[in-house]
């Protein structure tokens, strides 16, 4: 039986999950962005999100024991460094395709997308994956937290 969702509470390892959507979401965006701005994008930021997930799975299968699990454990939150980096990535990709809205994206045609309907798209990216970024960055901060506690 399922649990009310007013009564669940947040899993401790939530944070693999939403780190798996920013990955997904941020693939989803760099997919669609025209080749021009592809090949300049693209691969440096997919690499970020991708460190994110990497190193929360890393994180999530040492179980925090001893002192020395504690550490590694703790190292493996790094993902917060590369979430608060691919954050910087997103804020620059939105800037740059800000200024030129017409040429970012790309229809399934290959056509490109009317400027109104682009800035339309570029605002809902930013907006899901900020409002992903900021719920990452919370769970990583707890995680942290209740690593840091279990070593006093």
């Amino acid at each position: 039986m399922s649990v009310l969702k007013q009564k669940r509470t947040t899993s401790k390892a939530e944070f693999i999950n939403t780190a798996n959507q920013i990955y997904v979401e941020t693939l989803n965006f760099l997919t669609r962005l025209s080749a021009r701005y592809s090949r300049l994008i693209a691969e440096p930021v997919a690499k970020l999100a991708g460190e994110i997930i990497d190193h929360a799975e890393k994180a999530n299968s040492i179980f925090p024991s001893d002192n020395q699990r504690i550490e590694m454990r703790k190292a493996h939150l790094e993902a917060r460094a590369s979430l608060m980096a691919l954050d910087v990535r997103l804020t620059h990709v939105y800037l740059i395709l800000n200024q030129n809205p017409e040429g970012a994206f790309t229809t399934s045609k290959g056509n490109p997308v009317k400027s109104q309907d682009a800035m339309e798209k570029l605002d809902k990216m930013a907006q899901n994956l900020g409002e992903l970024i900021d719920k990452e960055n919370e769970l990583l901060k707890g995680a942290i937290k209740n690593v840091t506690a279990k070593q006093k």
